[in-house]
């Protein structure tokens, strides 16, 4: 029979390589991967029918024993959108997984005020919007009113807003944030491709609104900003750029299981190497993966 929950129409991902190795850096204690989806089992987490990709089943156990070969003791979970607002997958891996882990979740403009709350008490501390994997979007737009509602919403408990676009099609990204109610965090390094250049005018607003103490970055995905193979040396400008405006307001995550990854699937022992090259310093480092995560994650 079927699976009821996959679509013919739907492109499936690869999965991630479940052998990772130990990588040649060590890590500092505490280190924290501030990018991750936990996926499945398909049987019983019900995909929305909204969604563009369908994932293999990418478990608690395989995240964990990933984390445990890079040496990292904290990690934060991001609720994809093949789950739309249904949290339950993520908040249930939250659950199991203890203290150490943190959220971020898909809302509805309407949920309740005791919703946010038992959310905050889970571990959530940010709300996402990713205007990249949806249909029918056009270029260059945000729905701005009802995330700023959103963002009045969710300032009360502490939270931020991380946000899937393009940096490229916002050149006045600055001025668009510039009084937005929470801080917001932008993943992929801004999520620009690398041959648009470091002077491209996105990037540049990026820089500007880091400065400006309002954005975060995360140091994810460099397969999905770069135009070359494995260690994607093309990124390493942008991420010194990145680092320079703020090193207070750059986290790291390993994007893991890497879904939709164009290419050869990465391993993750060497995309936590890449820390050498893109942030050299030991103590920017243990800034940017231990004490910047803390800080806006709330880890204790």
């Amino acid at each position: 029979m079927p699976d009821p929950h996959m679509n013919s129409g739907v492109p499936t991902c690869a999965p991630p390589d479940f052998k990772p190795r130990k990588p040649r850096l060590v890590l500092p204690p505490l280190a924290c991967d501030s990018h991750a989806h936990i996926l499945g089992p398909a049987a019983h987490y019900a995909y929305s029918p909204a969604r563009v990709y369908t994932p293999p089943d990418c478990l608690l156990p395989d995240y964990r024993h990933m984390l445990k070969t890079l040496g990292v003791e904290r990690a934060v979970l991001v609720q994809p959108s093949v789950y739309g607002t249904d949290n339950t997958a993520m908040l249930d891996a939250m659950k199991a997984a203890g203290k150490r882990f943190r959220g971020v979740a898909v809302v509805s403009d309407d949920i309740s005020e005791t919703e946010l709350r038992n959310l905050h008490d889970a571990g959530v501390r940010g709300v996402r919007v990713n205007i990249v994997d949806v249909k029918d979007r056009k270029p260059g737009t945000l729905p701005f009113d009802s995330l700023k509602k959103l963002a009045q919403r969710v300032r009360p408990l502490g939270w931020h807003m991380e946000f899937l676009m393009h940096i490229d099609e916002f050149p006045d990204l600055d001025r668009t944030f510039a009084d937005f109610p929470v801080d917001i965090v932008l993943g992929h390094l801004g999520y620009m491709r690398t041959d648009k250049g470091l002077d491209a005018p996105g990037f540049q607003a990026l820089l500007r609104l880091i400065k400006s103490g309002r954005c975060w970055v995360k140091f994810t995905g460099p397969y999905r900003i770069s135009t070359m193979a494995l260690p994607y040396s093309d990124v390493t400008p942008f991420a010194h750029a990145l680092t320079a405006a703020d090193p207070e307001r750059i986290i790291w995550g390993s994007d893991w299981p890497h879904v939709m990854a164009k290419g050869a699937m990465p391993n993750d022992g060497d995309l936590a190497d890449l820390l050498s090259a893109w942030i050299p310093d030991a103590r920017l480092r243990e800034q940017v993966l231990v004490k910047n995560p803390e800080r806006l994650y709330g880890f204790s």
